[in-house]
């Protein structure tokens, strides 16, 4: 009996043992998965070497940066849930469509008139529409995220397989616009995917199409409204935006409408004389020969039907999301009547 005792008492301490090196096993684990550290990530040796090779950016600074960069499961619990895919029509627009945001639309169109006309001259994308997208992305500035775009990028590029092509591209040129604009990539904030400043430009989009609005031969839509404005104006123009042309409109549909023709990729592909014979009629004027993209949405009464135009599909080239696009357009119109209407009591 006191020798059995023995034998349990040891294969106890054993397990005990075992528990423990399991334990610190775990420990070990998760600090690696909080991600102190990309420089250990299989992955980032050969990014660097990349790097060096294509770029001829300095080994030390990459190795540095990666050394202090962190892998972030906000983030990737975060991009796996985005609004777009989990919220309804009619609650997804509730979130943009407030009145305190068109007040502060109004604000931001007031403190910066020169710069949006100005924009709307030079690239004929309407001066609400620009308020409003910045409204969305960043509250007008207020909100541009709070992730290090390093951590965003890396872990994105290096810990989500689904897009990490597209996230290693984007980290990359993150890395040569901070070189170019002599900036600390540990220093910079935006939102989980990577996205910065007013506008929330990824950083090829930022390389692409962001402009020196105000002429100080500095292009910085982080803290420049100005050049945030020219900026978000040149994209669109840049898409496909053509001024003056509509944006898009209702439709009622018959009873036997064609289902599928709502199935319809983002971009217009079918003329409003087409979905007239499949049910769908516009409820505005168009000539028959316009081309469009029809969809449907839940809205709080019920099924919406909308067809979408060419300067529709260009605002989803900002995010491809129908209900992002259509939010941005009826925040544009909501801020354009106060502001006019306020103007006109002045």
């Amino acid at each position: 009996m006191q020798r059995s005792s023995r034998v349990f008492s040891l294969a106890a301490k054993i397990g005990m043992f075992s528990l423990a090196v399991l334990a610190q096993s775990n420990t070990v684990s998760a600090a690696a998965d909080s991600g102190k550290g990309y420089i250990a990530h299989q992955s980032v040796a050969p990014y660097i070497d990349s790097l060096v090779a294509e770029h001829k950016m300095d080994r030390g600074d990459l190795e540095r940066w990666f050394s202090e960069a962190e892998k972030k499961q906000s983030i990737l619990d975060a991009i796996s849930r985005p609004a777009e895919k989990t919220k309804p029509w009619k609650d997804y627009r509730k979130i943009f469509l407030t009145q305190s945001r068109i007040e502060k639309g109004v604000e931001f169109w007031l403190e910066n008139a020169e710069a949006l006309a100005r924009a709307e001259e030079t690239y004929g994308v309407p001066a609400e529409m620009i308020v409003s997208i910045i409204g969305v992305e960043t509250r007008y500035g207020s909100n541009v995220g709070r992730y290090r775009v390093i951590d965003a990028l890396s872990t994105l590029a290096f810990d989500y397989p689904k897009r990490s092509k597209f996230f290693k591209k984007e980290l990359t040129h993150f890395l040569l616009l901070t070189q170019e604009q002599k900036q600390d990539p540990l220093s910079l904030l935006g939102s989980y995917a990577g996205a910065m400043g007013y506008g929330q430009f990824m950083p090829s989009s930022y390389r692409a199409y962001a402009v020196d609005f105000d002429g100080d031969a500095k292009v910085d839509i982080w803290k420049n409204p100005t050049d945030a404005i020219g900026s978000v104006a040149n994209y669109f123009k840049r898409h496909g935006w053509k001024s003056g042309q509509p944006v898009i409109t209702r439709a009622r549909v018959d009873a036997d409408y064609d289902r599928e023709a709502v199935k319809a990729p983002l971009k217009p592909s079918i003329s409003l004389g087409d979905l007239k014979s499949k049910g769908l009629l516009a409820v505005e004027s168009y000539p028959d020969t316009s081309m469009a993209s029809p969809f449907k949405l839940e809205g709080s009464r019920g099924a919406e039907f909308w067809l979408g135009l060419q300067n529709f599909y260009v605002i989803t080239r900002y995010n491809h999301s129908r209900m992002y696009a259509l939010s941005v357009y009826q925040l544009s119109l909501a801020i354009g009547e106060r502001y006019r209407s306020d103007q006109a009591q002045r």
